[in-house]
């Protein structure tokens, strides 16, 4: 299918990606798990997860080869790549306007949101980042890379986690420090409000800080975005295109306080993916946001 390996797509921890086509012309993502995938327990959890998923905005899984010691994972190819290749390619990032940016989150929340609550069991994937989302032709987002995931039943608001290799700056504290609260489904709401503050262009200031801990919890750009957003003043983003009016100053507004409401420290006062659903599809106005300077923490209103 690959040709003897000779278009690479991809590189990461897992090991590589290879681009193939079966006879029929179909294209296909080929992923050969490395020797870190944990004795073969990454492969394991993306056989017995994406396996049993079928949604619009979760990758494909095609099928799965385990000869010897080798091990690969056959996904529907996705044409424009991942995520990541857009966020910190300026050049790349400028093809995208401010309505195709809230498709492709708004997507991403769905998928999260079904991987939740959408199947006979809760799936939990504990590695939402842009790298792990692929786009397909037309710009639809799908989840991918389910080597962390966990089952869980629905009933289960807790989830009993080993440790495990995750990305600093999407990973949720509780998934560092367990004193801070209980493993659940809001450790995927942390990672996704994460990855939209990066397409708001809101992680450079935490990137241009010099301060290491604020890599685990950025608790700093909380406050300081909240009194941006208090005095009325512009909240700096990328710049992708022409200012369209207030309508757009005014949804960007909205999802950066989403993005607020869901980085909190405790995974208590975050919202589920299906209330950030409610939050990113609704009235602009229908959100306003609220700090308690005594506490540290921030609170979302919704009308």
């Amino acid at each position: 299918m690959t040709r003897g390996f000779q278009e690479k797509l991809g590189e990461g921890g897992y090991g590589c990606v290879y681009k193939g086509k079966f006879r029929s012309g179909h294209h296909v993502a080929v992923k050969m798990l490395g020797k870190s995938g944990g004795n073969g327990q990454d492969f394991m959890n993306e056989i017995t997860t994406i396996g049993r998923v079928h949604h619009v905005n979760v990758v494909q899984l095609v099928g799965y080869c385990a000869q010897g010691s080798k091990r690969a994972l056959v996904f529907d190819f996705m044409l424009n790549g991942s995520l990541e290749k857009y966020l910190f390619n300026r050049e790349k990032m400028n093809c995208l306007n401010w309505n195709t940016k809230f498709d492709i989150a708004v997507g991403i929340a769905h998928g999260i949101e079904y991987l939740h609550r959408g199947c006979d069991i809760q799936i939990l994937h504990f590695d939402i980042k842009p790298h792990n989302i692929l786009l397909d032709h037309n710009f639809i987002p799908k989840i991918s890379d389910f080597g962390q995931a966990k089952l869980c039943s629905l009933e289960k608001e807790v989830a009993t986690l080993t440790a495990a290799r995750r990305t600093i700056g999407y990973v949720a504290p509780e998934l560092i420090n367990r004193g801070i609260g209980g493993v659940s489904s809001k450790a995927d709401v942390y990672s996704f409000e994460m990855l939209l503050m990066e397409m708001l262009g809101l992680n450079r200031v935490l990137r241009e800080n010099k301060d290491e801990s604020t890599k685990y919890f950025p608790y700093w750009i909380l406050i300081r975005i909240y009194d941006h957003i208090k005095q009325g003043r512009e909240i700096e983003i990328e710049q992708v295109e022409e200012n369209n009016g207030n309508d757009e100053n005014e949804s960007v507004r909205k999802r950066t306080i989403v993005a607020l409401r869901c980085i909190q420290m405790s995974p208590d006062d975050r919202p589920l993916m299906n209330q950030v659903l409610q939050m990113l599809e609704g009235p602009t106005d229908s959100v306003s946001l609220l700090h308690h300077s005594n506490a540290n923490n921030f609170e979302i209103t919704i009308a």
